[in-house]
C-alpha cells in the first residue's frame, strides 16, 4: 500500500531550521511519497543545509514572495523538476520589530504594510503563481495562528493572520470551480525561529500547556505537519475554506491567555 500522498507533487515554501512546521511536512511528504520542491529566501545556503535533513533530496528554489519577478518566474522554475503540482503549503511570514512586542499602538503604516504584504497577500500571490501548474485539482494549505483572540505581543501579526483567514476564503470560492482546495493549520504555540522572534511570545505559552484539554507540547511540529500533509491528501476531497486548528483544543474551551 502507497503513503497518504504516493505520486503527489507538492510545493513547500518557508523552511528555515528543522525545527519548523514546514520542515517537518516536508518529511512527512516525502515519507508518504511524495516529490518535494522547496522555496526559500535569504539565508539559501542555510536552507540548503537544512533540506539535506530531509529522507530525500530536494530541490531548492529562490522565492521572494514581494517581488513579482520572482512569482511570475516560479512555474517554469518549479517545471525544471516536476511537471505539475497536487499540493502546496505556504509558510510565510513576516513582521517588522515595530509591530510586535506589545506597543500595538506604536506601529506606523509603512511597517503594517509590510507584515501585511508579506504574511497575508503573499498567500494569494503564491495561489496564482502556482495555479499554471495545478490543473483541474490540488489543495493549497496555510499556517496560521488562531486569529479570533488578541493575544499579548502578536500584535499586527494577529491582524495580519486574520486576513490571512478571510484570504484562505475568498481563495476557496474563486478556485473551487477549478477543483483546488484551500486551507488553513492553525497550530498553537511552537518553539520555532519564528515564535523565537516574537519579544515576549512565552507569556502565553504556559498557559496555552495547561489549558489545552489535550495539553500541549511546545516542541512537537509534526503535529502540524502531519495535517497539513492530510489536508494536501486525496482524503479531504470536499473541505475547502477550513482552518484546520491544531492546537491541542485550546480554541475550543474559551481559554484566554
Amino acid at each position: 500500500m502507497g503513503g497518504l500522498l504516493e505520486g503527489k507533487r507538492v510545493l513547500i515554501t518557508g523552511i528555515i531550521t528543522d525545527q519548523s512546521i514546514a520542515f517537518s511536512a516536508a518529511k512527512l511528504a516525502q515519507e508518504q511519497g511524495a516529490k518535494v520542491v522547496l522555496t526559500g529566501f535569504g539565508r539559501l545556503s542555510l536552507v540548503e543545509r537544512i533540506a539535506r535533513r530531509l529522507p530525500e533530496p530536494a530541490p531548492l528554489i529562490e522565492l521572494d514572495v514581494t517581488n513579482q519577478e520572482h512569482l511570475d518566474g516560479l512555474a517554469d522554475k518549479v517545471r525544471e523538476h516536476v511537471d505539475g503540482l497536487d499540493g502546496v503549503l505556504h509558510s510565510i511570514g513576516y513582521a517588522p520589530p515595530s509591530c510586535l512586542g506589545g506597543d500595538f499602538l506604536a506601529a506606523p503604516w509603512e511597517d503594517v504594510a509590510t507584515a501585511l504584504h508579506v504574511s497575508t497577500f503573499s498567500f494569494k500571490s503564491l495561489a496564482v503563481a502556482c495555479l499554471p501548474l495545478m490543473g483541474q485539482g490540488g489543495s493549497i494549505v496555510g499556517l496560521d495562528f488562531d486569529a479570533t483572540r488578541a493575544y499579548p505581543v502578536y500584535d499586527w501579526m494577529g491582524v495580519a493572520k486574520a486576513g490571512l483567514e478571510s484570504t484562505s476564503r475568498y481563495l476557496a470560492r474563486e478556485l473551487g470551480p477549478r477543483g483546488i482546495r484551500v486551507n488553513l493549520v492553525a497550530a498553537g504555540p511552537l518553539r520555532t525561529m519564528a515564535a523565537k522572534s516574537i519579544p515576549g511570545f512565552a507569556v502565553f505559552e504556559d498557559t496555552w500547556s495547561k489549558a489545552a484539554p489535550l495539553g500541549w507540547d511546545l516542541y512537537d511540529q509534526a503535529a502540524a505537519g502531519k495535517a497539513c500533509c492530510a489536508l494536501m491528501s486525496d482524503w479531504f476531497p470536499a473541505t475547502t475554506g477550513e482552518i484546520v486548528h491544531v492546537d491541542g483544543g485550546y480554541h475550543a474551551i474559551g481559554g484566554t491567555a
